[in-house]
C-alpha cells in the first residue's frame, strides 16, 4: 500500500507524476481550486476585519471525499499544486478543507515536470508560504470588492449582465483611450526623396536618401518645398563626402516569459492569448511521446522570469557546442534587467530537454501543440547562441548645401540567426556597396519623391495590449489572457483581424467607469496596487491592511454613483417609426449587442428591428440620411441608409460640410475637420459651435 500522497491540480500530471514517484507513492488530483468566496454574496465580513468566508467550490464535494480517503491511508501529504501565488493558495485552502492541521504535511513545488524536478522537489519539502498566500488572499478579496460593488451599479444604469473588475476595467481604459487617440489624430502630410545616381563603372545605381543640409537634417512638409528643393538639385554636383565602414552585433533574444510568448504567439502564429496558454498547459503537463509516455516538454508557463537553472544551461551549451560548433555557443548567460519587482521564483519558459528537437517529436504532437513548441524550443536554443554579426557601410553624399545618406549592411555570422528569426530581424541583407570611396563624383540619374501622410498609433491587439499591460504594471502573467478573454465575453471590446476595436457598449462602461470609479481604472493606481501585492508577497506588508485601505474610499464611490448617476440610465427613447404589426410607435432599446427599435406592445407584439440613429447628413453618393451602424462584430461606422443599394461608409463621423478644396464630404476628427478625400489630405479647425457639441 502507498505509504505517501501527492496531491496535483490537474488530471493530467496524474499519470506522468506516479510514474517518476513509483509505488510508495499514491497521487490525486484536486481539480483545481476546491474554495472560493460564495457566489450569492460578497463574503468578506466588512465589519470584523475583512476576514473572508471560503466555501466548497459546488461540483467539488465528491472530489474532496475521495482526497479524504486517499488521506487517512498516507503516513505523509505532499501538496503538489502549481508554483505560484495561487497555486500556494490552493495548497492552503486543501489544508483546511481536508482537515490536514494534525498531518504531516509537506509543501513542494516544481517548475518543470520531469523526473529529476519532481524528485528533487521532495527533498526540497517546506512549510506552506503563508506570503504567497496572503497576496493572492488580498488580490482575490480586492477584486471580488470590485466586482460585486461596482457591477450592480452598471446592471441598474444600463443593464444587467455587465460587469466591473480591478484589472479588467483598466485594460478596457487603455484600449478606449487609444480609440480616442486614433479618432482625433489629424495626418500630416511629408515627403521623401531619393535620389538614384552612377557609380562610375558600376553597372546598378546607388540609391541615396535625401537627409537634410550638410549642417542638419531636415524634413520636407509639402509639394511647394519638394518642388523647389528639386530645382537646387537639379544641376549641382554629386560627391562621396564620407564612406565608413564598420561592424555591428545583434544581441541573441531573451528566452520567453509569459507575455513575450503570448505577444510572440499572436504575431507569428496568429494565436490569441487564450489559446497560446491552453496549448502551454498541454505542453506543461505532459503530453504522450512516442517510446516516453506522458512526458512534460516545456517549464511552468506563467513567470515574468528570464533567469534559466544551472541545468538547463549546461545542457543548452552542450547540445549548441555539439550540434552547431563552438563559434555558435553563447560566452555568458543574459538576464532582463528591469526596475519592476519580478517573481523569480521559476524561470523562464523552456524545453525541459533541449535535445528533444521539434522535429524529433512532431508525430506527437497536434500541429499546434508542435508549432507552439518549436516556437519556444527555437527561441530558447537562441537565446544561449552568439550574437550575429554584420558588416556596415555608410555613405554620405553632398549636392551643394544638401546631403544624401546610403545605409548598407551584410550579415557576416548568423549566430543565433542560424536557429530562430524575429520579424525585425529579416531586415534587407544589401550586398555592400562597391566601387565607391571619398571624394568620388557620381552621376544623377533621377530624383525620386514620394508623398507620405503621418499615421496615428495602431490599435491594440491582444499581443499589444498585453506589453502594454506589462510595461504599466497591470495584472501579473496569469492574468493577461482572462482579462482579454473576458472583455470580449462582454462584447466591451471586438476583435477584427487582429485588432481590438470599441463596441458602443464598451464605450458606455468605460465612460460610466471614468465618471463614477476614477481610482479603478486610473493606469498608476492599479500599478501601485499589484506593488502592494508584492510587498504582501514579500512579507512587508499584512494583506488585511491593504485591504481595510481601499474598502472605504470604493464604498464612497459606490453610494455616491448610487445617487448620482440616476441620469445616466439609458431609458426607452421614442423612435421616429412606427410598429408596422401593430401601429404603436416604437422604442429604442438597449440590448448586450447595443441599441435596436422594439415595439413598446410587449409581449402581446414582439417586433423588433435594427436600430440606425440619423446624423443629419446626407449621403454624398445618393443624397438619402447617413446613419451610425456597426459591423456584425460590433464596430462603430458610418453609412448610406440605402445599403446595400448605396455602398458609402466611412469609419469617422460625417459633417455637413464640403471641403474647401475639392469638394468632398468632411469628416470630424477630435476637434478638426478632416477632409474624406485622403489624397486631398485638407484639414481646418470644426466650428466653436460645432466642437461644444
Amino acid at each position: 500500500m502507498a505509504k505517501y500522497l501527492v496531491i496535483v491540480e490537474s488530471p493530467a500530471k496524474v499519470k506522468t507524476v506516479k510514474k517518476f514517484l513509483g509505488a510508495n507513492y499514491e497521487v490525486a488530483a484536486s481539480q483545481g481550486h476546491v474554495r472560493d468566496l460564495p457566489r450569492s454574496v460578497l463574503g468578506i465580513d466588512v465589519e470584523h476585519d475583512f476576514e473572508p468566508r471560503y466555501i466548497t467550490i459546488r461540483g467539488k464535494g465528491d472530489i474532496l471525499a475521495n482526497l479524504r480517503k486517499e488521506v487517512k491511508k498516507a503516513e505523509k501529504i505532499y501538496l503538489a499544486t502549481d508554483p505560484d501565488r495561487e497555486g500556494e493558495a490552493i495548497s492552503w485552502h486543501l489544508l483546511a478543507a481536508l482537515k490536514l492541521e494534525n498531518k504531516k504535511v509537506y509543501r513542494i513545488t516544481f517548475n518543470e515536470i520531469t523526473k529529476t524536478a519532481v524528485k528533487e522537489s521532495l527533498k526540497n519539502a517546506r512549510e506552506i508560504n503563508m506570503d504567497l498566500v496572503d497576496a493572492q488572499q488580498a488580490r482575490r478579496c480586492l477584486d471580488r470588492m470590485v466586482g460585486y460593488k461596482i457591477s450592480p451599479v452598471l446592471w441598474a444604469k444600463v443593464k444587467r449582465g455587465l460587469s466591473a473588475g480591478r484589472v479588467q476595467s483598466v485594460a478596457l481604459r487603455i484600449i478606449c483611450d487609444r480609440e480616442e487617440e486614433i479618432n482625433a489624430f489629424i495626418p500630416e502630410e511629408y515627403w521623401t526623396l531619393d535620389a538614384h545616381l552612377q557609380i562610375e563603372g558600376e553597372k546598378k545605381p546607388l540609391v541615396a536618401k535625401y537627409y537634410g543640409t550638410t549642417k542638419e537634417k531636415r524634413s520636407i512638409a509639402s509639394r511647394e518645398e519638394m518642388e523647389a528643393l528639386k530645382k537646387e538639385l537639379s544641376d549641382v554636383s554629386y560627391l562621396v563626402s564620407s564612406v565608413k565602414t564598420g561592424e555591428r552585433i545583434k544581441k541573441a533574444p531573451l528566452p520567453f516569459t509569459t507575455s513575450t510568448l503570448q505577444q510572440e504567439a499572436s504575431k507569428v502564429l496568429n494565436f490569441s492569448t487564450q489559446k497560446t496558454m491552453r496549448l502551454a498547459q498541454q505542453l506543461y503537463e505532459g503530453v504522450e511521446i512516442k517510446g516516453s509516455g506522458v512526458t512534460g516538454i516545456i517549464s511552468y508557463l506563467r513567470t515574468d522570469s528570464t533567469r534559466v537553472s544551472e541545468e538547463a544551461e549546461t545542457a543548452a551549451r552542450a547540445f549548441i557546442l555539439e550540434k552547431y560548433g563552438e563559434t555558435y555557443a553563447a560566452e555568458a548567460s543574459q538576464e532582463r534587467k528591469s526596475n519592476q519587482k519580478i517573481q523569480d521564483a521559476h524561470e523562464a519558459i523552456r524545453p525541459t530537454d533541449i535535445s528533444r528537437t521539434p522535429l524529433d517529436i512532431k508525430e506527437s504532437l497536434s500541429r499546434d501543440q508542435f508549432r507552439l513548441y518549436q516556437l519556444i524550443w527555437k527561441r530558447f536554443a537562441a537565446s544561449r547562441m552568439a550574437a550575429a554579426q554584420y558588416e556596415t557601410t555608410s555613405v554620405k553624399i553632398d549636392a551643394g548645401e544638401h546631403r544624401f545618406t546610403v545605409a548598407a549592411s551584410k550579415l557576416k555570422f548568423d549566430g543565433f540567426m542560424s536557429v530562430y528569426t524575429q520579424e525585425d530581424d529579416k531586415e534587407e541583407n544589401n550586398t555592400l556597396i562597391r566601387g565607391i570611396a571619398e571624394d568620388s563624383k557620381l552621376s544623377l540619374l533621377a530624383l525620386e519623391e514620394k508623398q507620405h501622410f503621418t499615421q496615428p498609433a495602431p490599435h491594440y491587439t491582444e499581443a499589444s495590449l498585453v506589453r502594454a499591460m506589462e510595461e504599466l504594471g497591470i495584472g501579473r502573467p496569469s492574468t493577461y489572457a482572462p482579462t482579454i478573454t473576458t472583455i470580449l465575453a462582454r462584447r466591451y471590446i471586438v476583435k477584427e483581424n487582429k485588432n481590438l476595436y470599441v463596441t458602443e457598449l464598451g464605450e458606455v462602461v468605460n465612460n460610466m467607469m471614468r465618471e463614477a470609479f476614477p481610482s479603478i481604472v486610473d493606469v498608476n493606481f492599479t500599478a501601485t496596487m499589484e506593488a502592494l501585492l508584492d510587498g504582501v508577497e514579500e512579507g512587508n506588508v499584512k494583506w488585511k491592511t491593504v485591504v481595510a485601505n481601499f474598502y472605504p474610499d470604493l464604498q464612497e464611490a459606490v453610494e455616491k454613483a448610487e445617487k448620482e448617476l440616476e441620469e445616466v440610465e439609458i431609458a426607452d427613447e421614442l423612435a421616429d417609426e412606427f410598429c408596422e404589426l401593430c401601429g404603436r410607435q416604437m422604442v429604442i432599446k438597449y440590448g448586450p449587442h447595443g441599441r435596436f427599435l422594439a415595439c413598446p406592445g410587449f409581449p402581446d407584439c414582439r417586433n423588433t428591428k435594427p436600430y440606425f440613429e440619423k446624423i443629419g447628413v446626407a449621403c454624398p453618393k445618393c443624397g438619402k440620411d447617413i446613419v451610425l451602424k456597426k459591423t456584425k462584430k460590433g464596430r462603430k461606422y458610418y453609412g448610406c441608409i440605402d445599403n446595400p443599394d448605396c455602398d458609402f461608409m466611412v469609419w469617422q463621423r460625417p459633417v455637413d460640410e464640403k471641403c474647401d478644396r475639392c469638394g468632398s464630404i468632411m469628416l470630424q476628427k477630435g476637434n478638426k475637420l478632416v477632409c474624406s478625400d485622403e489624397e486631398c489630405g485638407f484639414v481646418k479647425d470644426m466650428p466653436k459651435e460645432k466642437a461644444a457639441e
